[in-house]
C-alpha cells in the first residue's frame, strides 16, 4: 500500500527561525505539503531570498522581520501576519541560538541573551498566537534539542533554556489538552551552522531535513491525542 502524502493545503503556518537551517528546512518540506506560509526572523536578506524560492516553487509565503526576544516585535509581526493571512493553524517555534562558554564566565547579558530567544521567544510567538490557535483548534511544534534533556559541558545557559522549553511544552498541552496540540522535537547533532558553533568537534548525526520531516509528521499527520509529546529524534 502507498502512503498517502502528509498535506497541509489550507494551513496557515507561521515558522520563526526560518531564514536558515532547520527552520528553512521545516519551509521547504511544508511548502511541498501545500502550506501557506508566514516566515520570521531576524534576516531579513536572507527571509526574502527563501520567501522567493518558495515561491517559485508555488508556494504563498509572507515574511515578517522580527527579534522574537522582543514581546512588542512579536506582537507587530503578529498583528501584520494576522490581516494578511487571518488566524493561523500551525505555530513552529523554531528560532534559537547557542553559546559554548565555561559557566563560570557568561556574563549577565550572555546568560539573558540565551533565555530571552531560546525560551522567551517561544512564550511570545505562542501568546500573540493564542487565540488564533484556540479558535483554529491548531498545532504547535517547539524545537527543543537534545541538551533539553540532558547536560552538556559548556552549554549550561544553552541547557537550561532548552529544558524550559521541554517544560513549557508539557504545561501548554494539559492546559489546551483536546483544543491545541503542543508538542516538542528533540534532535540530537544536527548538521547546520548552531553545531558548528555550538559543538565543533560534533559529528552530525542527521540533517536539517530529518527533522523537518519530524515537524511536518507533527503538523500534517500525527494523531490529536499526541501532545505534550517530546520526540526525541538523536539519530
Amino acid at each position: 500500500m502507498t502512503a498517502t502524502p502528509a498535506s497541509l493545503r489550507d494551513r496557515r503556518c507561521v515558522i520563526t527561525g526560518a531564514s536558515r537551517g532547520i527552520g528553512a528546512a521545516i519551509a521547504r518540506r511544508f511548502a511541498d505539503a501545500g502550506a501557506t506560509l508566514a516566515l520570521i526572523a531576524r534576516t531579513g536578506r536572507d527571509l526574502d531570498a527563501l520567501a522567493r524560492e518558495l515561491t517559485e516553487r508555488g508556494a504563498t509565503v509572507m515574511t515578517a522581520v522580527a527579534d522574537i526576544a522582543s514581546s512588542a516585535e512579536v506582537e507587530r509581526a503578529a498583528t501584520t501576519i494576522r490581516e494578511r493571512m487571518g488566524p493561523i493553524d500551525v505555530l513552529v517555534n523554531n528560532a534559537g541560538i547557542v553559546l559554548r562558554k565555561p559557566t563560570a564566565t557568561i556574563t549577565d547579558d550572555e546568560w539573558r541573551r540565551q533565555l530571552a530567544v531560546n525560551l522567551d521567544g517561544p512564550f511570545f510567538v505562542t501568546r500573540a498566537f493564542a487565540a488564533d490557535l484556540q479558535a483554529t483548534r491548531g498545532r504547535i511544534i517547539n524545537l527543543a534539542s537534545i541538551a533539553g534533556r540532558q547536560g552538556t559541558a559548556l552549554l549550561a545557559s544553552y541547557c537550561a533554556a532548552k529544558h524550559g522549553v521541554v517544560g513549557l511544552t508539557r504545561a501548554l498541552a494539559e492546559e489546551w489538552r483536546g483544543v491545541v496540540t503542543v508538542n516538542a522535537i528533540c534532535p540530537g547533532s544536527v548538521d547546520t551552522a548552531m553545531l558548528r558553533q555550538g559543538h565543533p568537534d560534533g559529528v552530525p548525526a542527521m540533517t536539517a531535513d530529518d527533522v523537518a520531516t519530524t515537524a511536518l509528521f507533527l503538523a500534517a499527520s500525527a494523531p490529536t491525542a499526541l501532545t505534550g509529546a517530546c520526540l526525541d529524534v538523536y539519530g
